[in-house]
């Protein structure tokens, strides 16, 4: 058990990596687009030609890297976990759960490996939670 948090947070930043130069290096070529007037298409009509995109897929490779690196894996832990807690609520109340479960199973993959790199690390959180 010694190096499973290492081994969870090099799985974790591999898949924020990958993800974020794919989208940012155009290795892939366009997913068909969601159809014309539903929520999801409104939500990434907003988000791509404004480059917020961009800026999130940016900050996915920053805390991907940080995560791999044990020393600085919390502050990579803080940087991807807004990022986490959206794509879960995109799913959930955008798609209303669509993808979520479907093959390979990135997202509850995602979810649990971060949350076991906070169980991991949860000393230095703990300060988080103290009173003032």
């Amino acid at each position: 058990m010694k190096y499973a948090p290492n081994i969870a947070g090099g799985l974790l930043g591999f898949l924020f990596v990958a993800s974020s130069l794919v989208v940012l290096l155009n290795l892939v070529p366009e997913q068909p687009a969601p159809p014309e007037g539903s929520p999801a298409a409104m939500f990434m009509g907003a988000f791509i030609p404004t480059g917020y995109m961009t800026f999130v897929k940016v900050l996915e490779l920053a805390g991907g890297l940080l995560v791999a690196i044990p020393r600085t894996r919390n502050f990579g832990l803080l940087v991807l976990g807004p990022i986490i807690l959206n794509i879960v609520a995109f799913h959930v109340f955008i798609t209303n759960g669509a993808g979520i479960f479907e093959p390979p199973f990135m997202i509850p993959v995602i979810c649990v490996l971060a949350l076991y790199l906070l169980w991991a690390g949860r000393k230095a959180f703990a300060g988080l939670a103290r009173p003032a």
